[in-house]
């Protein structure tokens, strides 16, 4: 008795995996479509007043209000500049302390407990005391941004560099590599994958950062607007606001992950 064997084609695992991707976003944007329909629909069929929870339609011509009256395009250029640069801030000091302390265990063990009362310490509750100091301006919402993004880079890039392989380390100083060597040739690749999910997680708390901050003592961006809309019993406005940050710290988000991918190339993908 013989028994036959079928193989798949070559191909099918290649096509399987460009039909995932492809599923997935179809599937996505299905759920986006069934959302907005929702949001347009039950608030009006469940007698929901306007001032509680807009419909989908007046949140658009809230929009193109906003636009024409309020200098939307104002309050969002502020918002994403100053959480672009109270990221970009708050990272290149975390990720330097991380490094500096990772070597020095004498200074980490010193600069320890100031860190970690400070990583626990509520950072959206240094806003005022930044509003004090500085004004009504700019200066505090960037503060309060830097700060809170900060803990997350530190604390990433200081638990990679003391998880790095000492046998690699050894070996480099066998090779009389100099301290800045075996950094740049050892002990930076290594962190790099904890590099960047610290900044992956930054991103998402740096909105958060700005939002705080305009909304406590701002006079511009979108924390503002919320304030503003609340104030005003325009829930359109705070929806549209809220909306308009997302994006930001979505956009952020992806160009980080574009941006880690082409450094970690090298790095096996799970296969699932």
């Amino acid at each position: 008795m013989s028994s036959a064997t079928t193989t798949a084609p070559a191909g099918a695992p290649a096509r399987a995996k460009v039909r995932a991707p492809r599923t997935a976003l179809y599937a996505s944007l299905a759920l986006l479509v069934v959302v907005l329909a929702a949001w347009q629909v039950l608030p009006t069929y469940f007698g929901v007043p306007k001032y509680i929870i807009p419909t989908l339609s007046d949140s658009i011509a809230e929009f193109g209000r906003m636009w024409r009256s309020e200098g939307l395009l104002r309050h969002t250029a502020s918002t994403a500049l100053y959480t672009v640069l109270g990221f970009a801030i708050g990272s290149a000091l975390g990720a330097v302390l991380g490094y500096l302390l990772g070597m020095s265990r004498f200074w980490e063990e010193v600069l320890s407990p100031y860190i970690l009362a400070l990583q626990i310490a509520p950072k959206v509750a240094f806003a005022p005391l930044f509003i004090m100091w500085f004004g009504y301006n700019a200066m505090p919402k960037l503060l309060v941004t830097v700060l809170i993004v900060f803990f997350p880079v530190l604390v990433n890039v200081l638990q990679a560099m003391r998880t790095v392989d000492r046998d690699l380390v050894n070996l480099a100083r066998a090779y009389n590599l100099s301290r800045w060597g075996i950094f740049r040739k050892v002990e930076m690749p290594s962190t790099l994958p904890n590099l960047m999910a610290g900044l992956r997680i930054a991103s998402t708390l740096a909105v958060i950062g700005v939002t705080v901050g305009e909304l406590v003592g701002g006079n511009t961006g979108l924390g503002f607007l919320i304030s503003y809309g609340g104030g005003q019993a325009n829930a359109a406005m705070v929806f549209n606001a809220i909306i308009l940050l997302t994006v930001i710290g979505f956009l952020l988000y992806s160009a980080l992950v574009r941006a880690e991918t082409r450094l970690l190339h090298y790095l096996p993908k799970a296969q699932y």
